[in-house]
Protein backbone atom coordinates (compact mmCIF):
# COMPACT_ATOMS: atom_id res chain seq x y z
CA UNK A 1 0.00 0.00 0.00
CA UNK A 2 1.36 3.51 -1.24
CA UNK A 3 0.92 6.69 0.99
CA UNK A 4 -1.14 7.46 -1.70
CA UNK A 5 -3.45 5.30 -1.11
CA UNK A 6 -4.26 6.51 2.10
CA UNK A 7 -3.02 10.33 2.35
CA UNK A 8 -5.75 13.63 3.05
CA UNK A 9 -5.29 15.38 -0.67
CA UNK A 10 -7.12 18.87 0.55
CA UNK A 11 -4.93 20.01 3.09
CA UNK A 12 -4.55 23.22 4.90
CA UNK A 13 -1.65 25.12 4.93
CA UNK A 14 0.11 28.77 6.29
CA UNK A 15 3.04 31.28 5.06
CA UNK A 16 5.19 32.32 6.90
CA UNK A 17 3.85 35.95 7.23
CA UNK A 18 1.08 34.60 8.59
CA UNK A 19 -0.29 35.30 12.16
CA UNK A 20 -1.25 33.28 14.49
CA UNK A 21 -4.46 34.19 15.06
CA UNK A 22 -5.26 33.33 11.58
CA UNK A 23 -3.55 30.06 11.43
CA UNK A 24 -5.69 29.18 14.80
CA UNK A 25 -8.79 30.08 12.99
CA UNK A 26 -7.61 28.15 9.86
CA UNK A 27 -6.94 24.93 12.68
CA UNK A 28 -10.51 25.51 14.25
CA UNK A 29 -12.40 26.10 11.01
CA UNK A 30 -10.86 22.78 8.89
CA UNK A 31 -10.59 20.80 12.48
CA UNK A 32 -6.76 19.48 11.71
CA UNK A 33 -3.81 19.88 14.32
CA UNK A 34 -0.93 20.67 11.83
CA UNK A 35 -0.52 23.21 8.94
CA UNK A 36 2.30 22.66 6.54
CA UNK A 37 4.13 26.07 5.73
CA UNK A 38 4.44 26.23 2.11
CA UNK A 39 6.39 29.15 0.51
CA UNK A 40 5.09 30.99 -2.43
CA UNK A 41 5.92 28.53 -4.89
CA UNK A 42 3.87 25.95 -3.11
CA UNK A 43 6.82 24.13 -1.48
CA UNK A 44 6.95 23.30 1.98
CA UNK A 45 9.38 24.71 4.58
CA UNK A 46 8.09 23.29 7.95
CA UNK A 47 4.89 22.45 9.80
CA UNK A 48 3.52 23.83 12.73
CA UNK A 49 1.18 22.08 14.94
CA UNK A 50 -1.48 23.29 17.37
CA UNK A 51 0.75 22.29 20.19
CA UNK A 52 3.67 24.87 19.08
CA UNK A 53 0.96 27.27 18.26
CA UNK A 54 -0.16 27.03 22.08
CA UNK A 55 2.80 27.21 23.74
CA UNK A 56 3.89 30.36 21.60
CA UNK A 57 1.26 31.87 22.77
CA UNK A 58 2.06 30.82 26.66
CA UNK A 59 5.24 31.98 26.04
CA UNK A 60 5.24 35.51 24.93
CA UNK A 61 3.61 38.34 26.14
CA UNK A 62 1.95 39.13 22.80
CA UNK A 63 -1.44 38.96 20.84
CA UNK A 64 -1.52 36.37 18.34
CA UNK A 65 -1.74 39.22 15.76
CA UNK A 66 1.65 40.23 16.84
CA UNK A 67 3.37 36.74 16.55
CA UNK A 68 4.17 35.43 12.57
CA UNK A 69 4.70 31.44 11.84
CA UNK A 70 8.14 32.29 10.82
CA UNK A 71 8.59 33.10 14.77
CA UNK A 72 7.55 29.67 15.66
CA UNK A 73 8.15 27.44 12.97
CA UNK A 74 11.22 24.59 13.53
CA UNK A 75 13.76 24.06 11.14
CA UNK A 76 13.20 20.04 11.09
CA UNK A 77 10.86 19.01 8.39
CA UNK A 78 9.95 15.33 8.02
CA UNK A 79 7.98 14.29 5.17
CA UNK A 80 6.93 11.36 2.64
CA UNK A 81 6.08 11.12 -0.94
CA UNK A 82 2.91 9.68 -2.38
CA UNK A 83 4.75 6.96 -4.09
CA UNK A 84 6.58 5.55 -0.67
CA UNK A 85 5.46 2.38 1.05
CA UNK A 86 3.12 3.19 3.82
CA UNK A 87 4.89 0.84 6.07
CA UNK A 88 8.11 3.65 5.31
CA UNK A 89 5.99 6.20 6.49
CA UNK A 90 4.83 4.57 9.68
CA UNK A 91 8.82 3.98 10.19
CA UNK A 92 9.51 7.86 10.00
CA UNK A 93 6.43 8.29 12.19
CA UNK A 94 7.79 6.48 14.79
CA UNK A 95 11.52 7.19 14.80
CA UNK A 96 10.63 10.97 14.90
CA UNK A 97 7.72 10.64 17.30
CA UNK A 98 5.20 12.80 14.88
CA UNK A 99 1.39 11.84 14.29
CA UNK A 100 0.96 13.56 10.61
CA UNK A 101 3.27 13.85 7.77
CA UNK A 102 3.31 16.17 4.95
CA UNK A 103 3.48 14.77 1.69
CA UNK A 104 5.39 16.04 -0.63
CA UNK A 105 6.20 15.89 -4.54
CA UNK A 106 9.97 15.72 -6.00
CA UNK A 107 9.98 19.76 -6.92
CA UNK A 108 9.43 19.91 -2.72
CA UNK A 109 5.47 20.80 -3.77
CA UNK A 110 2.32 19.50 -1.29
CA UNK A 111 0.86 16.88 -2.51
CA UNK A 112 -1.55 15.99 0.89
CA UNK A 113 -1.27 14.82 4.78
CA UNK A 114 -0.97 11.35 5.66
CA UNK A 115 -2.09 11.36 9.47
CA UNK A 116 -1.92 8.36 12.11
CA UNK A 117 -5.69 8.74 11.65
CA UNK A 118 -5.91 8.69 8.08
CA UNK A 119 -3.64 5.28 8.76
CA UNK A 120 -6.03 3.64 11.58
CA UNK A 121 -8.63 3.96 9.39
CA UNK A 122 -7.71 2.38 6.28
CA UNK A 123 -6.24 -0.81 8.43
CA UNK A 124 -6.99 -4.30 8.78
CA UNK A 125 -7.22 -7.25 11.04
CA UNK A 126 -4.98 -9.68 10.06
CA UNK A 127 -6.55 -12.58 8.87
CA UNK A 128 -5.19 -16.15 8.69
CA UNK A 129 -4.19 -16.92 5.17
CA UNK A 130 -5.32 -13.50 3.60
CA UNK A 131 -2.73 -10.44 2.82
CA UNK A 132 -2.70 -7.44 4.83
CA UNK A 133 -0.76 -4.45 3.49
CA UNK A 134 -1.53 -2.60 6.78
CA UNK A 135 -2.81 -4.35 9.61
CA UNK A 136 -4.26 -2.68 13.18
CA UNK A 137 -0.99 -4.79 14.54
CA UNK A 138 1.00 -1.99 12.28
CA UNK A 139 -1.08 0.73 13.74
CA UNK A 140 -1.04 -0.26 17.47
CA UNK A 141 2.68 -0.99 17.05
CA UNK A 142 3.48 2.69 15.34
CA UNK A 143 1.56 4.19 18.15
CA UNK A 144 3.40 2.60 21.02
CA UNK A 145 6.61 3.79 19.58
CA UNK A 146 4.43 7.46 19.07
CA UNK A 147 4.20 7.47 22.56
CA UNK A 148 6.65 6.07 24.02
CA UNK A 149 8.23 8.49 26.36
CA UNK A 150 11.23 10.71 25.62
CA UNK A 151 12.78 11.74 29.00
CA UNK A 152 16.13 14.29 28.33
CA UNK A 153 19.67 12.38 28.66
CA UNK A 154 21.02 13.00 31.89
CA UNK A 155 24.81 12.90 31.91
CA UNK A 156 26.73 12.65 35.31
CA UNK A 157 29.29 15.21 36.35
CA UNK A 158 32.30 14.70 35.98
CA UNK A 159 32.17 11.45 33.55
CA UNK A 160 33.99 11.83 29.99
CA UNK A 161 31.66 11.38 27.62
Amino acid sequence: MKVQDVMMRTPATCSLGMNLGTAIEILWNRNCGMLPVVNAKNQVVGVVTDRDLCIALGTRNRLPGEITIADVVSGKLFSCKPGDEIQSALATMAQQQVRRLPVINAEGKLEGILSMDDVTLHAEPRISGKHTELSFDDVAVTLKKLYAPQLPQLVKKGVAA
